[in-house]
């Protein structure tokens, strides 16, 4: 196996049992393999797993992102739509210090962001772990006025994301989008 298709770069080669086998990584995005039997013995092959993504990593892609969205020259060349949908999809799968980063690179992105870059419609998860969290909130009597740092992310990604929509002129297709029949039936009934 190796990172190249000549063989040459990052090549791990195994041969034998399964226990001479061990763990390795590769950078990039491809792996190269070749199998070669040498008609020994009757087993059927080999079994390999490859697991993308390395420790580490996420905060180096933040930081990187964070820096080009902080660029006014750049992002005009940045396919915003398609990272909108990349960093909404990070912000969902995330948890803790991660979701905090992915939701701040939404704002920043919410804020840079012309007419039809960003479909906004995506934030539906987002908004649904939101509104949980502002009914949570209203009934915690033990903490009351104090919002967890995810909480008070969230609030400013739809504060802002509401006054930028609310520029474009579609305020009412983006609540519309966002929230369920049942809950626009609740709020009109309250």
């Amino acid at each position: 196996m190796s990172s190249s298709s000549d063989f040459q770069q990052d090549r791990h080669s195994f041969s034998g049992s399964p226990q001479k086998w061990t763990d390795f990584e590769l950078p990039g995005d491809t792996l190269y393999y070749r199998f070669t039997s040498d008609m020994s013995n009757t087993e059927w092959g080999y079994k390999f797993t490859v697991t993308a993504g390395h420790l580490g990593r996420f905060q180096t892609g933040f930081e990187i992102l964070k820096q080009m969205l902080s660029e006014e020259r750049v992002i005009p060349h940045l396919p915003l739509a398609k990272i909108w949908e990349w960093q909404v999809g990070v912000a969902c799968r995330q948890t803790g210090h991660q979701r905090l980063k992915a939701i701040h690179l939404l704002l920043k992105i919410v804020q840079c962001s012309s007419q039809g870059d960003c479909d906004l419609t995506l934030l539906k998860p987002l908004w649904h772990l939101f509104t949980h969290m502002e009914n949570n909130s209203c009934h915690d009597t033990a903490k009351p006025g104090i919002l967890l740092p995810l909480h008070r992310a969230l609030a400013e990604l739809f504060f802002v994301t509401e006054n930028r929509v609310t520029e474009l002129g579609s305020l009412q297709e983006y609540l519309l989008a966002l929230n369920t029949e049942d809950h626009l039936h609740r709020c009109t009934a309250q």
